[in-house]
């Protein structure tokens, strides 16, 4: 730790753990503010994409940040400070949108109904090679499950180990789970798309 506090003043910009150090260590908010606005657009970006309303969006980002506040000691640098502040931020989505919507579960019993059917795997590039206003069309009609895993995937590039035991699921299952979404995501995409010549 004395490493990462040292650097801070160095004239280096500091890292996301060199912050957290100094933050944890003289409590001083400045620290903490810079981690608030490396991170809040993206944040903010993840809920919206999730809630699809901005202003719920923009409550969200502050509950999250107090959350994140007040829990940065627990932050074991396991895995990186965005991956944990990402995890905080489906969690808290995931919770609000249940609420919102009485939805009961979303993506881990969607999973546990998967079983043993085979599923034909489908590339990558066809979510990657959709232009950008498209694949947000497509991932707005998707199921919030479906969508939340793919952007866990394909946005914060989590590897299949945090998402599965993000949803305390095996990985065979997360992997299942994706492949079933990217099949949602092309059917849904053919649906909107198929007729249209112009661009692909």
């Amino acid at each position: 730790m004395t490493e990462a506090i040292t650097s801070l003043n160095s004239g280096v910009k500091p890292t996301d753990n060199e912050l957290i150090a100094r933050f944890l260590q003289d409590q001083n908010p400045e620290h903490f503010s810079q981690l608030y606005r490396r991170y809040a657009g993206k944040v903010f970006a993840k809920c919206i994409s999730m809630l699809g309303d901005e202003g719920l969006s923009r409550d969200a980002v502050q509950d999250i940040f107090i959350k994140v506040y007040l829990n940065l000691a627990r932050f074991n640098e396991k895995s990186s400070f965005s991956t944990w502040l990402y995890s905080i931020t489906y969690n808290f989505c995931i919770d609000l949108i249940r609420r919102k919507k009485k939805i009961p579960v979303l993506l881990a019993d969607d999973v546990s109904r998967i079983g043993d059917a085979p599923v034909p795997d489908i590339p990558d590039s066809v979510l990657l090679e959709m232009k950008q206003e498209r694949l947000e069309r497509v991932l707005a009609e998707m199921p919030e499950g479906d969508r939340i895993i793919l952007l866990m995937k394909y946005m914060d590039d989590m590897s299949i180990k945090d998402i599965a035991e993000f949803f305390h699921k095996t990985e065979s299952a997360i992997k299942m789970q994706i492949m079933r979404a990217k099949h949602k995501a092309q059917a849904i995409y053919d649906s909107i798309y198929a007729h249209d010549p112009i661009e692909t």
